[in-house]
């Protein structure tokens, strides 16, 4: 086969693009290519490099299954340890001689009468696959709020996806604007540098303590050497996350015993009133998602450290204002504001069978059937695409998930003799349907909040409505009945 007509391409090298390339190469596919736009693998674990950046899901879930890393030196991990185990796993699967570094895609068009993808590099490389992996997640893509003014400041700007490490905040004045994941993580490290710092908060998140542990070396010598020990202990995590959905997804009155977990935290760490009235959610806990912290609060209650909650009015060339009429003074202002989650879907610049665009495809909202295949595009699919998303446990299962959902369908093609698969149009709505009627009594919709969870028409496209085993029940092989196989 040429270099230029690959079997399969896999677009991004992050837990995504890596497992699908893993399970590929041990399922006797090895004609793919993966094309990764950065320099190193890795997605997002290579990308954010901020102060404090670690995982909200404890390390034993946030790994593959096939995988499993005893040597966890944290029950969070850092940033640095999630990038190296990563570089090891795809070593150890001999998958970086697939990697095409530095290779970004630009558009991709299906061929009908060739039955193939264009799919077209930012270099002018033209790729013809036969199907296309795309992995390349939700949380790639910054996002920044429109701020009257903002291309006026003098000072220094970086939003915590791109974190500016040249950059001294020693004894300076900076502004973090948002309050989102990424932010609890890195203000406390800011706070202990800053001079003076000021966090503009939107809306309060709810916090929970972190049971961020070192993992003693014996026990990590358990896991190692005791047959089944790290399995079990993941196990154990894994059905103490599921728990978590039940009040997000069937009553969220059973969130309650969380929310009192959340507002003692509150009272045990922000002594002052004012604060403590600052940092407290008015929304139903879980409808925006549930962050874990032990120094967050403890760096709001440092002196040097003001929590601001009047929206922004402007930018200046050294200050920010709020709509109340105070002008803070700020050499630096950090972005906490997170990522464009669905926009990075449909931006991607995708045309499918006939010269339909997703764009068209996706008119009344993104949306794919079982998250994974899109009607009129023929031989595509989508890891983390619509609705795989959580607030309860580990994506990597949803990838997983995923990923043998794909081979079934490679599988259903070879078996038929087929060129192509795609979803019946009819199968991906009653999924869809059920899906979103599901959706419209959880707590993302009924919370109370506004999230980067629901799309601008108030509909949620990013969440998986239910516990992660019935996706897995679900999806994990493709039904012959609810797709086209044409030869």
């Amino acid at each position: 086969m040429s270099d230029r007509a690959p079997a399969i391409v896999i677009i991004g090298s992050g837990f995504a693009g890596l497992g699908m390339a893993i399970r590929l190469k041990q399922s006797g596919f090895h004609d793919f290519v993966v094309l990764e736009k950065s320099e190193a693998l890795g997605g997002t674990w290579h990308d954010n490099t901020y102060p404090g950046c670690a995982c909200d899901v404890p390390s034993h879930m946030y790994s593959f299954s096939f995988e499993l890393n005893p040597g966890w030196t944290r029950m969070f991990a850092p940033q640095p340890e999630i990038r190296a185990y990563m570089e090891r796993t795809a070593d150890k699967y001999r998958v970086r001689e697939h990697i095409r570094f530095g290779a970004a895609v630009d558009s991709m068009e299906y061929d009908d009468d060739a039955r193939r993808w264009k799919v077209a590099l930012a270099d002018g490389t033209v790729l013809t696959p036969k199907a296309v992996v795309s992995g390349i997640g939700a949380l790639h893509v910054p996002s920044y709020p429109d701020l009257p003014g903002v291309e006026r400041f003098r000072g220094t700007a970086f939003h915590s996806a791109e974190w500016d490490h040249s950059y001294d905040l020693t004894g300076k004045r900076v502004a973090v604007i948002g309050t989102g994941a990424s932010a609890i993580q890195f203000v406390p490290k800011v706070a202990r540098q800053a001079g003076e710092l000021v966090v503009f908060q939107r809306t309060p998140p709810w916090i929970q303590p972190k049971p961020d542990l070192p993992i003693p070396a014996p026990l990590r010598a358990a896991f190692g050497k005791v047959p089944g020990a790290a399995r079990a202990f993941r196990g154990g995590i894994y059905w103490a996350l599921e728990a978590r959905a039940v009040g997000f997804t069937i009553d969220p009155r059973l969130s309650t015993p969380q929310e009192k977990i959340a507002r003692r935290h509150i009272a045990n760490q922000v002594a002052d009133p004012e604060l403590r009235a600052k940092v407290t959610p008015d929304y139903t806990i879980g409808c925006k998602r549930i962050l874990l912290s032990n120094d967050y609060y403890p760096a709001l209650s440092r002196p040097n450290v003001e929590v601001e909650t009047s929206g922004i009015a402007e930018v200046r060339e050294n200050s920010v204002v709020t709509e109340d009429g105070r002008e803070y003074e700020v050499d630096c202002i950090v972005y906490g504001t997170g990522f464009k989650v669905t926009d990075a879907l449909t931006d991607l610049r995708v045309t499918g069978r006939d010269g339909v665009k997703l764009q068209e495809i996706w008119a009344d909202g993104i949306e794919a059937h079982r998250g994974t295949t899109i009607p009129g595009l023929p031989n595509f699919f989508m890891l983390l695409g619509p609705n795989t998303g959580l607030g309860h446990n580990s994506v990597v299962f949803m990838i997983e998930v995923q990923i043998r959902h794909v081979l079934s369908c490679l599988r259903l093609m070879q078996e038929a003799g087929a060129d192509t698969i795609e979803p019946k149009p009819e199968a991906a709505r009653r999924f869809n349907d059920r899906l979103q009627r599901r959706l419209r009594r959880a707590v993302w919709n009924e919370g109370g909040c506004n999230s980067w969870y629901l799309d601008d028409q108030g509909v949620n496209r990013t969440l998986w409505p239910g516990h992660t085993f019935e996706f897995w029940a679900g999806s994990r092989k493709a039904r012959p009945e609810e797709f086209v196989l044409t030869r």
